[in-house]
């Protein structure tokens, strides 16, 4: 096959190790809260009679909203500049939650600690410069 013959590929712009940290981040934190949500409307099936208003509506709550951050995660794989904003967001969310869970003691201690890291994690990942470039273009 000569140079003359050979298919003509257009290749798209690489995907810098930032945003696929980010993305990856992000929908992490999708799928968890969309697993609690699972896991809420699961619990409220078997659980007692008196809470099973109070934990379906969580559960649907929690569902919908881990569907966001894996959009927003989906969106940042496929270079669609709309899934930052979300992602930033959600990443933001989980520096109060780690503070709470840190102040909460034995061992919800780790569990802030790694929250907050994959927070932090994200946020720097997401604004980074050449994240910027690839959604939003040399500037």
């Amino acid at each position: 096959m000569t140079a003359e013959s050979a298919p003509a590929t257009a290749t798209a712009p690489d995907r810098p190790v930032p945003l696929l940290v980010g993305a990856g981040i992000t929908a992490l934190e999708g799928a968890a809260m969309a697993g609690w949500g699972v896991y809420d409307l699961i619990s409220g099936f078997l659980g007692s009679d008196a809470a099973f208003g109070r934990t379906e509506m969580g559960g649907i709550v929690l569902l919908l909203m881990g569907l966001l951050p894996l959009l927003a995660g989906r969106a940042l794989l496929r270079r669609q500049k709309w899934g930052r904003s979300p992602a930033v967001l959600t990443n933001s969310i989980c520096l109060p939650v780690a503070y709470y869970m840190w102040q909460s003691g034995g061992g919800m201690v780790a569990v802030g600690a790694a929250i907050a890291v994959l927070g932090l994690v994200g946020i720097v990942s997401l604004l980074n410069p050449k994240v910027t470039a690839v959604l939003y273009g040399e500037q």
